[in-house]
């Protein structure tokens, strides 16, 4: 039996995670998995239906909610209810709140069942991106990258993204919640940032985004071809 096709893309905020898993997954033909926006969408029902922070609450409010990942247009995308939320999912009262109840191990294990079920459903492979893709949810992945870069790039890559001033003041700013992000997401108690042992460090500081897609999408083709010949009858 082949084995699931998913390419695990972990690494510390502002690494470009999500958007790099994106591009390579239009690459290759595959479905593109964003955890974080599942994360999101379980902190948006909470905050709409006023479930507080108790992970017994918070996942009766997503159930009822009917929050998930639906494949529709091609892609994945984050829906409560029927509805795509892809844009109240970046609303700052959400920003606020995500860390907290996305650091419920209850909250995190009902978000990697749905990662698993949907990855499972689809007929060519997945790439997964999220900060414990190839430790936790898919240890098993047959490519795990971990996405890095210094943290005034990455700096400079976010405040590009929203499109703000790329002043030292602000870099600086963006900077250094960065770090302070990496330090609590590396020492959590619960699945923290770390690279799996046998992933593929990717350092994208002085990679233009083209040349760090490429990279992965080169070394996909090769391992998933190595695998496709390795279970090919006879």
């Amino acid at each position: 039996m082949t084995p699931v096709r998913v390419i695990a893309i972990d690494g510390p905020a502002g690494s470009g995670k999500t958007t790099t898993a994106r591009v390579v997954a239009q690459a290759l033909g595959f479905a593109h998995l964003d955890s974080g926006a599942l994360y999101r969408a379980v902190t948006l029902t909470a905050l709409d239906m006023g479930a507080g922070a108790g992970a017994t609450r918070v996942l009766a409010a997503a159930d009822q909610a009917r929050a998930g990942l639906v494949w529709a247009g091609g892609e994945f995308r984050p829906d409560v209810g029927g509805v795509d939320v892809s844009e109240a999912l970046r609303s700052d009262p959400v920003t606020q709140q995500v860390s907290a109840i996305a650091a419920l191990p209850a909250v995190r294990e009902w978000v990697n069942r749905k990662l698993r079920t949907a990855a499972a459903a689809h007929p060519v492979g997945v790439v997964v991106d999220g900060r414990d893709i190839g430790t936790v949810v898919f240890p098993d992945a047959p490519l795990k990258v971990f996405l890095t870069a210094a943290p005034e790039e990455r700096a400079r890559r976010r405040l590009s993204q929203e499109g703000r001033a790329l002043d030292r003041r602000s870099v600086g700013r963006t900077s250094r919640q960065l770090q302070s992000r990496d330090t609590a997401d590396s020492t959590r108690a619960v699945a923290p940032l770390k690279p799996a042992a046998d992933a593929v460090v990717l350092d994208t500081t002085a990679l233009t985004f083209p040349e760090q897609v490429d990279r992965i999408v080169s070394l996909a083709r090769k391992v998933f071809t190595q695998l496709d010949i390795a279970h090919s009858p006879g």
